[in-house]
């Protein structure tokens, strides 16, 4: 009789290890428990810790509440300027409903991989090029906002989403590179032309301070024979003084102002007998030979 009972007490707490073993269950800090009885919700969601579940009857699933990273596939698309472009992304999303995670859809991590996709096709279609280079963070917003809408009814917040890379066609590529070359030649034009328009007004100030003191100019040459000096080479430079240059010109002027004033007459004068008045002579008819005195 009592080994009977030895035997039943025995039987009864391995079945009851048995029990808890099947029935115990540990949640994580960042989980979530969504219990099923016979396919039916049952209660509250089950929080972090030590729960119990009935086996065979009751079925748990456990929800990750982290945010998940997911990476988008590279979606191949046109752009509104008709340019073939290749764009990959990433998307950060997490739960913050488990019932409708588990109940809504069937898979929530798959059905957000496919919308992104399809929503990166879209927002592909409706950008130009330079908008989807220059200006992706307006891209990411209404990314966000296209796939936001929908993921709310599956317990699913979107918290964001970033393009990652352009993949561009080669002839696009070299494109671009020539007009940012150009762009960038038609700018440092501008620069040196804007340069030597302000060289320009700083030297015409010289000039002018330059013509009231006639000696600045000589001093602003022996500088410039100074600075010439200096470099090693073999060139020899002799400085001719300006006054000489002014001295010379002013004596040309001077002589052909004389020339002018005083011209030679064509007629030259006979010299007079006595008592009489001075003939001028006459110059010899074109073609008539003159007489010669025999």
């Amino acid at each position: 009789m009592l080994q009977g009972l030895l035997t039943a007490l025995v039987v009864t707490g391995i079945a009851a290890v048995l029990y808890l073993a099947a029935a115990a269950r540990v949640i994580r800090q960042y989980e979530r428990g969504v219990v099923l009885r016979f396919g039916r919700l049952m209660g509250a969601v089950r929080g972090p810790g030590f729960t119990m579940v009935v086996p065979v009857v009751d079925r748990m699933h456990k929800v990750n509440m982290q945010i998940v990273t997911m990476p988008v596939p590279a979606q191949d698309g046109i752009t509104r300027d008709n340019v073939t472009v290749r764009v990959d992304a990433v998307i950060y999303f997490k739960v913050v409903d488990p019932v409708d995670a588990i109940i809504r859809v069937e898979d929530y991590r798959f059905a957000v991989s496919q919308m992104a996709q399809t929503s990166l096709r879209s927002i592909l279609g409706k950008s130009d090029l330079d908008e989807l280079l220059s200006n992706r963070e307006k891209l990411n917003q209404g990314l966000e906002l296209m796939m936001d809408s929908p993921a709310v009814e599956w317990g699913v917040t979107i918290d964001r989403v970033e393009i990652k890379d352009v993949s561009l066609p080669e002839g696009m590529k070299r494109s671009m590179a020539r007009q940012a070359e150009a762009d960038r030649e038609r700018r440092s034009r501008l620069i040196n032309a804007d340069a030597e328009f302000q060289a320009s007004k700083k030297l015409a100030q010289a000039a002018a301070v330059m013509s009231e003191q006639p000696a600045a100019l000589q001093l602003r040459l022996l500088q410039t024979v100074v600075a010439v000096a200096a470099e090693k080479n073999s060139t020899l430079v002799l400085p001719f003084p300006v006054e000489l240059l002014r001295f010379l010109e002013r004596a040309g002027d001077q002589h052909q102002q004389e020339e002018q004033t005083s011209p030679r007459t064509a007629t030259q004068m006979e010299s007079p007998a006595d008592g009489e008045p001075p003939v001028p002579a006459r110059p010899p008819l074109a073609g008539v030979p003159e007489a010669v005195g025999g």
